[in-house]
């Protein structure tokens, strides 16, 4: 979200341009676009325009490029206008009454599917439009939910008939209920106070308190969420849930506010130093009033601080120079366990990844298996001494970590988040390989950012590694088993999808244990009607008879193709490791169980259910 704070005539004298926000939010999308899309979408309100004249516009897509899409069809419009009307293109005032998408407050959005179809319905920022200018919402945002049914069930008692069952439409319809409300009490009071209807519009503007508002909204929400909304008249907010769950990161000088999912596309599409963006804390809101004045406000009180991993360890840019750190810790970390792998080994190891946001760890993995070299060759070295050979000394220091490009991302394809029958057919034609880089004999070490279904290992990665003919392929995965269901943002829905959950039943069955499964099904049935603060995750007494070395051994033997050769192992990063690599987002609910919201264990309760119950859909 971008909110200029000086006339357009300014940046046009400055910059230009009148459209400097427009152009700054094209690159600020592009610097978000981290993964696959599903859709993207712009929208800009005008400040202070006379009625009849267009004051919001909204584009969305849903096409192979949605932000390439939808700046086309801005700079269409604003080309053709200008051709069409050359008095236009220096008279600043005439752009801003004529021409569409040049205003002082831009929001944009990309959209990274989690639930719902990919299609244009589905893509941000939503609008909800009224004759009344401060009753006009535009919403946008990075969240899930895990209460929708019940938030659903306050609209209608509140009288409202919501068009569905979505949570994107049931939060904008609850932050609008009170806004109406708002709007009407202030109506009510100012022409009390002897005002015309007319009078009254800039007045309900300057007295609307939109902390008050987002406070009554967000009162019974459950789940992570950075949520940004315009209103018509020109205020607008970014509120962050109380555990700070999904990030939000916002510059402000006295041209710009500016607000963000990450932090490095401000830094960079700004040209300003870390230091200079701030982190909006849990629970609050940065409100920017029509008049330009941004404060940041507690709306939820903050719960104890669960601020998502994953959004670290895989979907967050890695230019971040925090998460930059934390990607080669992790790298690090899990090197020990390594090198106990390869039998201290290293000249008979070569090192990989799997690319692309598994780079950076391998970076720190890489070096660390350096610095254990460089103690090794200081003790050769020394025990030597002053008879050591010229010969002798160059024989000790050649040995380093035999680093190759082992894996090839041949395609731009998503395995991530897609339709299960299409992806099989997909994860074959992922990845390929550099003939040549690995000896018949050697140990291959492959470090990949996470490791959820396991499906393009087993289907695709596995079995090309096996043609480099090593003696062992160590598959290590930066991040601790995946267990359990996210329900706060990222479509990891399912138990029976993760090859955790497979391996510990796989074990139970063996163990001759697979009777505990019915007794935990048994025991999450009898929770469905208690309230969300009374459920306890009894999911994880699935796990609790297995160490996650057990597991992570069941899951090498699930995930090895049965044609392969070479002996796999699979190393995951320890929870300890995960929480000394990351100390400022000790969010591990997918790992751990441990959820920060009470609507988290209600949903791997019900994630069981399904599972047990051979019901094919999603917990929440």
């Amino acid at each position: 979200m971008i909110r200029l704070l000086k006339p357009l005539e300014y940046y046009k004298e400055k910059y230009g341009t009148a459209f400097y926000g427009v152009n700054k939010m094209y690159l600020m999308m592009e610097k978000q676009h981290n993964r696959g899309q599903d859709g993207a979408g712009f929208a800009s309100i005008k400040l202070d325009m006379n009625p009849g004249e267009r004051y919001m516009s909204r584009v969305r897509s849903a096409q192979q490029q949605p932000i390439q899409d939808i700046f086309a069809q801005i700079n269409q419009r604003i080309n053709t206008a200008i051709e069409q009307n050359p008095e236009f293109e220096n008279d600043v005032a005439l752009q801003k009454r004529n021409i569409p998408y040049i205003g002082e407050l831009l929001m944009g959005h990309v959209r990274y599917g989690t639930f719902g179809k990919n299609s244009i319905e589905s893509v941000h920022p939503f609008l909800r439009q009224n004759n009344w200018m401060h009753r006009n919402l535009i919403v946008s945002g990075n969240f899930n939910m895990t209460n929708v049914n019940e938030l659903f069930g306050n609209l209608v008692e509140l009288g409202q008939h919501p068009k569905e069952m979505a949570d994107t439409v049931t939060v904008m319809e609850k932050i609008g209920h009170f806004l109406d409300d708002a709007v009407a009490k202030l109506y009510k009071q100012i022409k009390k106070e002897g005002y015309n209807k007319r009078e009254a519009s800039p007045l309900i503007a300057e007295r609307l308190d939109v902390a008050k508002l987002l406070t009554k909204a967000s009162k019974n929400w459950d789940g992570g969420y950075t949520i940004g909304g315009l209103l018509g008249h020109g205020d607008a907010f970014v509120i962050r849930d109380p555990a700070g769950i999904r990030p939000a990161y916002y510059y402000k000088d006295d041209e710009i506010v500016v607000v963000a999912s990450e932090r490095p596309a401000i830094q960079t599409v700004f040209n300003v130093p870390y230091e200079e963006v701030t982190e909006l804390d849990p629970g609050h809101a940065l409100i920017i009033k029509k008049k330009g004045g941004a404060s940041v406000e507690e709306i939820q009180e903050p719960t104890e601080r669960k601020a998502c991993s994953f959004e670290r360890i895989y979907f967050s840019r890695g230019s971040d120079k925090e998460i930059y750190q934390e990607r080669k810790m992790l790298g690090k970390l899990v090197f020990p366990q390594i090198l106990e792998a390869i039998n201290e080994d290293l000249a008979n190891t070569v090192f990989s990844y799997i690319p692309n946001t598994a780079e950076t760890s391998f970076f720190g993995m890489v070096k660390e298996a350096q610095n254990y070299l460089n103690k090794k060759k200081e003790e050769q070295i020394l025990a030597i001494g002053s008879k050591m050979t010229s010969e002798e000394l160059h024989k000790i220091l050649d040995v380093r970590p035999r680093i190759e490009k082992v894996a090839i991302k041949d395609a731009k394809l998503r395995t991530f988040i897609t339709q299960d029958s299409s992806r099989d057919d997909l994860v074959t034609h992922v990845y390929d390989i550099s003939y040549g880089s690995v000896k018949k004999g050697d140990n291959l070490v492959i470090i990949d950012d996470s490791i959820v279904r396991g499906t393009t290992l087993k289907k695709s990665i596995l079995k090309i590694l096996d043609r480099l003919s090593p003696k062992k392929i160590i598959v290590v995965s930066s991040a601790p088993q995946i267990r359990y269901p996210d329900c706060y943002g990222i479509d990891m829905a399912k138990l029976e999808d993760f090859v955790a959950f497979k391996a510990a039943q796989a074990l139970h069955e063996e163990n001759g244990t697979a009777h505990k499964i019915k007794e935990i099904y048994e025991k999450c049935v009898n929770q469905t009607n208690l309230q969300d603060c009374e459920v306890v995750n009894y999911v994880k007494e699935f796990y609790k008879p297995f160490s996650a070395d057990q597991i992570s051994k069941k899951i090498a033997e699930i995930l090895s193709p049965d044609d392969i050769k070479a002996e796999v192992q699979i190393i995951y990063q320890t929870i300890v490791s995960l929480h000394e690599a990351c100390p400022k987002n000790l969010g591990d609910w997918y790992f751990t169980g441990d959820y920060p919201t009470p609507g988290g264990n209600r949903v791997v309760n019900r994630a069981f259910i399904n599972f047990y119950e051979g019901k094919n859909q999603r917990a929440y």
